[in-house]
């Protein structure tokens, strides 16, 4: 796949499948802060300066909504470990991800799973702002305590979570290298765009929420036009995350 570096003008790559949200969506969620539109993450992953609890502890980083971290219990930081940072949908929390622990134990990843500061996450009102600071609170708590592979960091979500990790995603290629939409509504990026993560796009042919054709027709061949590698996979089913999706795009982000 040929590199995207640099900064892309926003009018080339911009609210691909915007159409199809879904009017009480907006109506539902708070951006929870001013908004500054800027998409840019600061935190990277280093050497520890502290030891991290083992199993499912929350972040203590807010008061109300926070977020949890998942370590495995053999954790050593003898060597790095991938991470996957997880974005709950609209109206859900971080505790939504109770079925990946079992996972990241099984599989040896560290799981970061933040909570949105309102109801759902800021860009679905059109502007960034706190979300995308404690995201970057969160990443950087996580690499104060864990040694994490830069060539296996991954955010993903689930429907308006999906939306955002893919939307902040492509403006942070030089942080994440491979991003992950289970059901996503649209894609609407901000300056700038770096990097060239991996993409993983799964979509239900029967959700009734946010209609596969977001995925299909707008998506992924607007990821595709822009150099991405993208593999995509439709299931018979409606707004969910499968088992078999959850192991294939698991099995994706750490191969090799």
């Amino acid at each position: 796949m040929p590199p995207i570096a640099g900064s892309m003008p926003r009018r080339d790559f911009v609210r691909a499948g915007l159409g199809a949200i879904a009017t009480p969506l907006v109506l539902a969620c708070s951006d929870g802060g001013p908004p500054t539109n800027d998409p840019s993450l600061s935190a990277r992953p280093g050497t520890p300066t502290l030891a991290p609890p083992t199993g499912l502890t929350e972040l203590g980083l807010a008061s109300g909504r926070d977020g949890l971290l998942y370590v495995p219990t053999g954790y050593t930081a003898g060597r790095a470990w991938p991470l996957f940072v997880a974005l709950h949908g609209a109206g859900g929390a971080s505790d939504g991800w109770a079925s990946y622990h079992a996972r990241a134990e099984a599989r040896g990843m560290v799981l970061l799973m933040p909570d949105s500061r309102g109801r759902t996450w800021d860009l679905i009102l059109g502007s960034l702002g706190a979300d995308v600071a404690f995201l970057d609170r969160a990443l950087q708590y996580t690499f104060d305590r864990c040694r994490v592979d830069p060539k296996h960091l991954v955010m993903g979500g689930f429907s308006d979570g999906a939306t955002y990790a893919l939307s902040l995603g492509v403006s942070n290629g030089d942080l994440f290298s491979h991003l992950i939409g289970y059901s996503p509504g649209y894609l609407d990026v901000h300056d700038p765009v770096v990097g060239d993560p991996l993409v993983f796009v799964s979509h239900g042919t029967l959700d009734p929420i946010l209609p596969v054709s977001a995925s299909r027709d707008r998506i992924v061949p607007t990821l595709r036009g822009e150099g991405y590698d993208v593999t995509y996979r439709e299931f018979s089913g409606g707004h969910e995350v499968p088992a078999d999706i959850s192991e294939a795009a698991l099995d994706w982000f750490l191969a090799g």
